[in-house]
């Protein structure tokens, strides 16, 4: 199972966070008005997002980083350094 939340480019990523933040602003600006009707595009949001705002957002982190970060690890320390340096 892959823990990695990023995406395929960053415009399908930004995409994603207008639709998913998007619905969820909607539907609770939208509560008063339609009543608890609005709160049907909560979910949708949510699964736009991949779960939740900060699961998004380390998506973003590790779209942006894809191909120019790399984890290594030797002599049992690990660290994050730029690829080809």
């Amino acid at each position: 199972m892959s823990t990695s939340y990023a995406s395929k480019s960053l415009t399908v990523h930004l995409a994603r966070g207008i639709v998913g933040f998007g619905l969820i602003a909607a539907s609770i600006a939208l509560a008063p008005v339609i009543g608890w009707a609005s709160l049907v595009a909560l979910p949708v949001g949510v699964l736009a997002l991949r779960g939740c705002p900060t699961c998004w957002v380390a998506g973003l982190v590790q779209t942006l980083s894809r191909g120019r970060l790399e984890r290594t690890c030797a002599d049992g320390q690990c660290g994050v350094s730029r690829t080809g340096s």
